[in-house]
Parts: structure tokens; sequence; C-alpha cells
């Protein structure tokens, strides 16, 4: 097993089990009260999450010949498929019970990186891309699902997201910004996990760079999908931007 890859698939198979044993101790009534996605209650954004994880181990199983797509790339083709995402949601959430839901989720022992290098490629719901890539991208949706549950549900403890979990879906973002938009004009720092040099505009070469932007793990992960507004997180204090280029808001979300 490739040594990036392996870590991806257990830090998704840890994520995995804590948010299914999280859902185990809710009660019944909670799964259909609206989820913070629009349209989407709490047992529809259960099934969404099996279903990431679903996908995660049939594309790791879909070798392919195909041309792979980047990441960036990658995710550039949910926004155009967000009715088939819901529609797929919304079958599953119909003819799978809360429990079953929630029992694939903690059953992880089917997902196997076994043999594949990290730039294998494999087929994914959107088409062919590296293995590595794949695994990322499923980190960063477990994650983010993840604190969609803890917001829908604020009067409850958070779901627990794993340190390995969340340090990837980080990274995965910000090289994600940083190979859509490429240039060394702006640092985003997201400590203690990255930091990545984007956007065009002058090269910065020594010292601390002219314009800065630095932020926490969670903030970085709802602007970058969408969940938050960069003006707002910037507003609320959550965000840190310094420099008259440090203003992202013309380039997030990267995803929603």
């Amino acid at each position: 097993m490739a040594a990036q890859l392996g870590g991806y698939v257990a830090a998704f198979a840890a994520q995995s089990v804590a948010v299914g044993r999280w859902l185990a101790a809710l009660p019944e009534d909670v799964f259909d009260q609206p989820s913070v996605l629009e349209g989407w209650s709490i047992g529809m954004l259960v099934a969404h999450v099996t279903l990431v994880r679903e996908g995660l181990e049939r594309g790791l199983g879909r070798p392919t010949d195909e041309p792979a797509a980047s990441a960036a790339e990658f995710v550039s083709r949910y926004r155009p498929g967000v009715e088939a995402i819901s529609e797929s949601t919304r079958a599953t959430a119909a003819s799978r019970s809360v429990d079953e839901l929630i029992a694939r989720l903690q059953d992880v022992d089917g997902i196997s990186a076994e043999g594949i290098a990290d730039r294998s490629t494999v087929v994914g719901g959107r088409g062919p891309l590296h293995a590595v890539d794949w695994a990322s991208t499923r980190l960063v949706e477990i994650v983010i699902h993840s604190d969609d549950l803890s917001r829908s549900l604020p009067s409850r403890e958070p779901v627990p997201i794993q340190r390995a979990a969340l340090a990837a879906a980080v990274r995965t973002l910000a090289q994600i910004l940083a190979a859509r938009y490429p240039g060394r004009s702006v640092e985003l720092r997201v400590p203690p996990f990255t930091a990545v040099q984007a956007v065009p505009g002058p090269r910065h070469t020594r010292g601390t760079p002219p314009n800065v932007v630095e932020t926490d793990a969670l903030t970085w992960l709802r602007v970058a999908t969408g969940r938050e507004t960069f003006a707002a997180a910037a507003s609320a204090g959550r965000v840190a931007a310094s420099g008259n280029r440090a203003d992202l808001s013309e380039y997030l979300p990267l995803l929603s």
C-alpha cells in the first residue's frame, strides 16, 4: 500500500467510525429534523455521508487506464452534478433505514488500498483521478459533513473530528486553491497544518509576504466549501487578512 494513500484511507476509516458512533447515540426523532444544508434533513445528510464512505471503497476497486483529472478539476465538477447528487442521496435515505446507514459507517473493513499506488488511476464519482486524490477528496467530504452534522445539532457535543482526517482535508483544500489560482502574491496559513502561496500577482521571495491570510482549520474548511463567506469570517475575526490582495472572496468557495 502506498504510504500517503494508506494514511488517507486509515484517516477516513477512523473518521467514519467516529461519525457512526456519534450518530448511534442520537434519538430517532432527530433524523427527520432539518439540517444546515438547505432542503436536506439530518437523515439525508447521514445518507450522503454513507454514500461518501461507500464511494471511497467502490472507487479504490475500480482501476482504469483513462487519463486522470487533477483534484482541482475533479471537485469543479461537483456543482454541475448537484442535482444528481441530491437525487441519489434522497433515494438512499428513502430505501435504507438510519440504523443500516449508521452500521455501514462503522463497518470499514472493506475499505482497503492494498496493492494500489498513490498515482494509480481509479474511477471516482465524477470520472477518473489518481487514487490518492480520490481518497483526499473523500476526506474533505466526510470532515466537512461531520461539521455540518455538528452545526445541525448545536446543543449537542460536536462530532469528534480526527486530527489526521482534519489535517488531510485542510491541506487538500489549500492545495486545490494553489492549483486553481497559481501564483505567489498571497500566503494562506492554516496552522498547524499547512501554508501555501497562491493567487496571481507580484512574486514574493524573502521575509514576511506582503499579503497573508491566516485562519483556523474549521473556518478554512467552511469558507473553502461555501458554508461561510470569506467576508463574514473575516468580520467575525476568524480570518486575519493583511495586505491589499489578501481578500480571497473572489476565489472562494472552491466547492459547494
